[in-house]
């Protein structure tokens, strides 16, 4: 098993416990593209083949509903994070 596909049974196991940085690193590693949607914003936007999400930058954690958000769309893609 990789440190990818640790760190994301990891936050599959507790998603309230997830670190920006963390779940940046999965989705960039699946193929999504990040951009930061503007100026003085804290909200980055992943897209991927039509589809993107949107995630606040938080300290020190992500909130729970942008990290099962996440999670669905990388399972929704069947997405391999070696």
């Amino acid at each position: 098993m990789s440190k990818l596909e640790k760190l994301l049974e990891r936050i599959r196991n507790n998603p309230k416990t997830v670190r920006f940085e963390e779940l940046d690193k999965l989705l960039v590693r699946a193929g999504f593209v990040r951009r930061q949607s503007g100026k003085g914003t804290s909200h980055f936007v992943y897209r991927k083949d039509g589809q993107k999400i949107s995630i606040p930058y938080n300290n020190p954690y992500i909130k729970q509903v942008y990290v099962i958000e996440a999670i669905e769309l990388l399972e929704n893609f069947g997405e391999d994070v070696d």
